[in-house]
């Protein structure tokens, strides 16, 4: 066996998932029956978190430098910016993803000029939010309307709403460890030490 492979399943086997721990965390409480997030401990542990799931999506090449590039236009005065543009990103591909579906159900009328303007919205609006493998998908779909693949665009799709659907999941992940040291950031109590 590869000592790769074995050390793989052996980190994979005895790591809790990263949403495990923070459900742990989320539901300690203290002694006043508070949770301790909200009581602003663990802020380190939830950046860290964040920083974590950050790298394990730019690593498998689900987000790119455009994310980070997002992230940096959200300050104190639009302290939701990024999950704002990121909401509308999600639906406005819903309804793109839709349109691509329907449009690849329907046997009578096989419109590749409309496959191939919903996707290039698709892959740009991707694009705008750094979601690098989305994008890449899109390429990949529209190489197969070009060639006026049936088989390929249906496989392709398939595909694209997988990636779409773990984008969205790894995003909403992230958002929720973001809102939860936010609001541990935001509750300070007059004589409690609070981590930094």
């Amino acid at each position: 066996m590869n000592p790769l492979t074995h050390l793989s399943s052996y980190v994979h086997k005895k790591t809790p998932k990263l949403s495990e721990v923070n459900l742990r965390f989320l539901n300690s409480k203290a002694k006043t029956g508070v949770p301790l997030w909200l009581l602003g401990f663990g802020a380190v542990r939830l950046r860290t978190d964040m920083n974590r799931l950050l790298s394990l999506l730019f690593h498998q090449g689900v987000l790119d430098e455009q994310f980070l590039q997002l992230q940096q236009l959200q300050d104190q005065t639009s302290p939701n910016f990024v999950s704002e543009v990121v909401t509308i990103y999600f639906h406005e591909s819903e309804k793109q993803l839709r349109n691509l579906r329907n449009i690849l159900l329907d046997r009578e009328m096989w419109d590749y000029v409309k496959l191939g303007i919903h996707l290039n919205q698709l892959m740009g609006s991707s694009s705008s939010i750094g979601a690098k493998r989305v994008r890449n998908i899109c390429a990949a779909f529209r190489t197969a309307v070009e060639q006026n693949n049936r088989s390929a665009c249906m496989r392709a799709l398939e595909v694209l709403e997988h990636e779409y659907c773990y984008l969205k999941n790894k995003l909403h992940e992230l958002f929720q460890i973001e809102q939860q040291r936010v609001l541990g950031d935001a509750v300070r109590y007059p004589g409690v030490v609070h981590q930094q």
